[in-house]
């Protein structure tokens, strides 16, 4: 006998093919969703959809928008001559909550992993490279995580952005190896960009 029933099995797979979720937590998730409401589960359901559907990428740092342009770009107070490049939009959520960082962002979309197939030109350097040639920019800070993808896409953005006239800087001390951007209170983040060193 099955021990869960198909509908609530798919729903605990689909849970469990997030990313960080386990097999505990995924079930949890199941069975929260199944004590809903039928009323709270479609508004569960198309808010995902609306997610998908009404959220796209900013034409210029490829970060999550509506429409072409993101609240950050679209922001005439901050600093287009310093653009901190991060490895996802959650690397921008959580920069921006120490609400120290000035300047402008471009989301990579990932790192690069030979083990899970990705390679440079799956993730948004082109895009990167591209703005640094159009646009005046001064200093890039690589804030990729400290994870041996992390280091190793900061190690291959800041030897491709050597040719630039441009300082290049990589976020230090507070982020302990292994850590998320995500997961690091303001504290940590504040330090980790005041203590930023070139690369």
């Amino acid at each position: 006998m099955e021990l869960l029933l198909k509908p609530l099995q798919d729903l605990v797979d689909k849970f469990r093919s997030l990313d960080g979720v386990g097999k505990k937590s995924a079930v949890k998730m199941a069975f929260s969703v199944l004590n809903m409401s039928e009323d709270d589960a479609r508004i569960f359901a198309d808010s995902i959809i609306a997610a998908k559907t009404q959220l796209g990428i900013c034409d210029c740092c490829q970060n999550i928008s509506v429409g072409n342009e993101c609240s950050i770009c679209a922001d005439d107070t901050r600093d287009r001559s310093i653009i901190c490049v991060v490895e996802d939009a959650r690397g921008v959520m959580a920069l921006e909550k120490v609400k120290e960082f000035k300047g402008v962002y471009h989301v990579l979309h990932g790192t690069i992993s030979p083990m899970k197939g990705i390679g440079p030109d799956q993730l948004k350097i082109k895009e990167l490279l591209a703005r640094i040639e159009r646009e005046d920019v001064k200093e890039i800070i690589i804030a990729t995580n400290p994870t041996v993808e992390g280091e190793a896409t900061a190690m291959y953005i800041s030897r491709l952005l050597r040719p630039f006239e441009v300082k290049v800087t990589r976020i230090a001390n507070g982020l302990p190896v292994g850590a998320d951007l995500e997961y690091a209170d303001e504290v940590t983040l504040y330090r980790a960009i005041q203590g930023r060193r070139d690369i």
